[in-house]
């Protein structure tokens, strides 16, 4: 299996769900006539990060991981989104970056070094170790938390909304 088929292809889907389960919250508030910042800076507990922030963070560790893994500048996004069509640009920018990256880009990453400086620490992880250890449960962590946002706020979502339709 290449590195493109576990890292890049499930990232875009899981950008692709994560879409589609806001898209759900923002027609649930709608339907409800609730504020859409209700749902937005809605958390699970006080001391973890609001819905907003969970999805920048999915987008940021999809990014971040593409563009380390393919040897590309990460691109730098302001985390200023307040409503849900802004966190929709974000995905959006997001999806269509890593998209641009062919699998012959990550030829050799699976071996590469990947150092990350979190909270003062060096952590140094192998390409494929950066991905199986780091990224996809960050990645699944994040997008599963805003998914539990959303649900505990009464959006009717099912797991095929987090899973996304076979294909």
């Amino acid at each position: 299996m290449h590195l493109y088929d576990v890292s890049i292809a499930p990232l875009l889907r899981t950008l692709q769900n994560l879409k589609h389960i806001l898209q759900q919250g923002e027609l649930y508030a709608e339907q409800k006539k609730v504020a859409p910042e209700v749902l937005l800076n809605s958390r699970l507990s006080v001391d973890m990060y609001p819905l907003t922030r969970q999805v920048q963070l999915v987008s940021d560790m999809s990014k971040g991981a593409g563009a380390r893994l393919a040897r590309l500048e990460i691109p730098q996004y302001a985390d200023d989104e307040t409503s849900f069509d802004m966190l929709y640009a974000r995905i959006d920018k997001t999806i269509d970056f890593l998209a641009q990256i062919q699998p012959e880009l990550l030829e050799g990453a699976d071996s590469k070094e990947i150092v990350l400086t979190i909270r003062k620490v060096d952590l140094t992880f192998t390409g494929l170790d950066y991905l199986q250890k780091w990224v996809m449960p960050n990645v699944y962590f994040h997008t599963t938390t805003a998914y539990n946002i959303l649900r505990h706020l009464g959006v009717p979502l099912g797991k095929t909304d987090y899973l996304g339709q076979k294909r």
